[in-house]
């Protein structure tokens, strides 16, 4: 939570068409680590006990009321698109009741840390009470960024737009990300009272520090620890560069908090994956949403996880596929080429390699043959198999669901179990063996005759 008893909002801009992108997902809704980048947003935020959240929407507005149902979100819509300001404003009627303080940042702004936001808030409760406060960074290359003209004490003494800023202007480093922080009462106040003469036409969102500071209120800056954190996404290069950005951060963090990883370039986390001490991640690993690894677990090379808990001491891959509801517990171990799916395997249970187990409780200390398959859908509904502690499943065994494997029981290699196995059973479903001394070589000796002659009729 922030330090301050004052209540406090966030305002979102989200109105552009992002046509850049060339999709027709909104672009603040297109995800990174397999989130949508404004729900990054929404986790930072979610640290700071927001009181009230508003979204300003316009082009597919619809699309951003299905993704934020249930995340406690205003809607409002900017139309048409105006400008930040314009936008910002579009905000007021959602806030009309609300007397604290206010933060408009960007939805495509998705890295922005709670610490950050914090600073702004704090700052903005500083003793000499700014009327606003701005978010600055610096990168390598200012660009075309606006800039902010500060003094040494942090004090806002001018914010310009690249577009209208003359040469010593430009020549300023210090960049307006677009975060502004405020009080409620005058940010809106402000808002209403901004114009469009400039280049553009547009009301722009930084000429409220320039409108407080011509009143005689003073208005300062914070400046982000990076210039990543404050990176808009505009295009799918610049998704990709964030995306980047992401998994290196998380790659360092799963490595300070006590996980190997071999190759760390080449694993990929989910925004939610959690990864215990002493794992071992192999090269070419991909975590989708929804996995919790636990302490010494190693995850071979190549293998592929979602939605899946894995006990301590469990074993996967190389080349592994799980895939959500699966559930392994400790000392469990599935191999080579097997694929997992809404499945748990008790304690000590292994399927080393070619398997599909597809709805399915594999009971401890359970073998599971290499080919074996749970076949677990008959095209309209699926069904569930129960394999008891420690029974043996043979190789290239199918077993028809629903079906129950007792405990201890086995199946012998090739079988097609579609009938329950009683406990300590053995099942063997396979044909008669046919044996014709002699059948081959017959058969051989006709065939090679049949290709000698066509060779010769074609020569012919």
């Amino acid at each position: 939570m922030t330090d301050t008893t004052h209540p406090f909002a966030a305002i979102i801009l989200a109105a552009g068409k992002g046509t850049r992108m060339k999709s027709d997902l909104h672009k603040v809704l297109h995800p990174i680590a397999g989130r949508a980048m404004i729900l990054h947003l929404l986790d930072s935020f979610a640290e700071l006990a927001l009181a009230r959240t508003v979204v300003v929407a316009g082009d597919r507005r619809e699309q951003l009321e299905a993704a934020l149902a249930g995340h406690g979100v205003t809607i409002a819509l900017q139309e048409p698109q105006l400008g930040t300001a314009h936008a910002a404003l579009m905000a007021r009627d959602a806030l009309t009741d609300f007397d604290g303080d206010v933060l408009v940042c960007f939805g495509d702004c998705p890295m922005v840390r709670s610490e950050t936001v914090r600073a702004m808030i704090e700052r903005l409760h500083a003793p000499d009470a700014p009327a606003a406060v701005v978010l600055g960074f610096e990168p390598d290359d200012p660009l075309h960024y606006g800039r902010v003209i500060a003094d040494d004490d942090g004090i806002i003494l001018k914010m310009v737009e690249y577009k209208d800023a003359d040469e010593g202007e430009r020549a300023c480093h210090l960049c307006n990300s677009g975060l502004l922080a405020a009080r409620a009462a005058d940010l809106f106040a402000l808002l209403a009272r901004v114009g469009n003469d400039n280049a553009q036409g547009e009301y722009y969102l930084p000429d409220v520090i320039n409108i407080a500071i011509a009143d005689g209120r003073p208005c300062a800056v914070v400046t982000a620890a990076s210039a990543d954190e404050v990176a808009g996404i505009n295009s799918r290069a610049e998704l990709a560069a964030a995306e980047a950005r992401w998994q290196a951060a998380r790659r360092l963090k799963a490595m300070d908090e006590g996980a190997t990883l071999l190759a760390p370039d080449t694993v990929f986390f989910s925004w939610d994956t959690a990864v215990g001490r002493d794992v071992t991640i192999e090269p070419n690993v991909f975590f989708g949403p929804g996995v919790r690894v636990a302490d010494h677990v190693l995850v071979r090379a190549n293998s592929h996880i979602e939605g899946a808990s894995l006990a301590s001491g469990v074993k996967v891959g190389p080349f592994a596929r799980l895939r959500p509801g699966t559930v392994l517990e400790e000392g469990s171990f599935v191999g080579n080429f097997v694929e997992v799916k809404n499945a748990v395997l008790h304690a000590g249970a292994k399927a080393s390699h070619l398997t599909y187990l597809g709805d399915a409780t594999i009971g401890a200390g359970a073998n599971i043959g290499a080919g074996t398959i749970t076949c677990n859908y008959d095209g309209y509904f699926k069904y569930r198999t129960v394999i008891g502690e420690r029974a043996f499943i043979g190789s290239n065994s199918a077993l028809v669901a629903p079906v129950t494997i007792g405990a201890d029981a086995i199946v012998a290699a090739g079988s097609t179990v579609s009938r329950d196995v009683a406990t300590g059973e053995l099942r063997m479903v396979r044909a008669e063996q046919l044996v014709k001394p002699g059948w081959a070589d017959r058969f051989h000796d006709t065939m090679k005759k049949k290709k000698a002659a066509g060779k010769d009729k074609a020569k012919g």
